[in-house]
């Protein structure tokens, strides 16, 4: 199926098609290593990652268990500030093998804030998945099972959104710079 591409994107920059094999040869990683735990936790954050949490869990053949948490970083605005809190995990955490999934990383504080925070929960391990990171400084973050970097503009599609807009195309484009620079 063609999906038209609404006006205010710029371009394309990862396809249905790459994403879909992207997120299966994550998954096949993610099933070797993880092959002798008794289950993994899998942590979904909230909005972004649920379409890619989706697909990803969908490839997987190890024993899993879904949960979500839902941050805040950006309010209603473009510029990263405080992360927050807004919805928890519902079981404990320690001695658990957890797999945080994330949408994107930009600045890298959501998910620096995201993995002390549950380290300090004291699972058995811990390991990140992202779809998308951008090529930009911010903190080094330690991204374990990576999908794509893309170049430092505003992304939608597959998740990732603009005012709660575009989050559900099927491919990761640049949001024209006029859409969101005008607010």
């Amino acid at each position: 199926m063609v999906y038209p591409i609404p006006p205010e994107i710029e371009r394309v920059l990862v396809t249905q098609e790459q994403i879909e094999q992207r997120v299966a040869e994550l998954a096949q990683q993610i099933n070797q290593d993880y092959a002798s735990v008794e289950r993994l936790y899998i942590i979904g954050i909230l909005k972004g990652a649920f379409i890619f949490l989706a697909d990803l869990t969908r490839h997987l053949t190890i024993p899993h268990a879904v949960d979500f948490m839902a941050l805040s970083s950006y309010g209603k605005t473009t510029v990263s500030g405080a992360v927050r809190i807004i919805m928890d995990v519902r079981e404990p955490l320690e001695g658990q093998h957890v797999l945080i999934v994330e949408d994107i990383v930009d600045s890298g504080h959501t998910l620096n804030y995201l993995t002390h925070l549950i380290n300090n929960r004291k699972p058995a391990s811990l390991r990140t998945c992202v779809l998308v990171r951008k090529q930009r400084n911010g903190i080094d973050v330690t991204i374990d099972y990576l999908g794509f970097t893309i170049p430092d503009v505003w992304v939608v599609g597959y998740g990732l959104d603009y005012a709660d807009r575009f989050r559900t195309l099927p491919y990761v484009a640049e949001l024209k710079r006029e859409v969101y620079s005008a607010k």
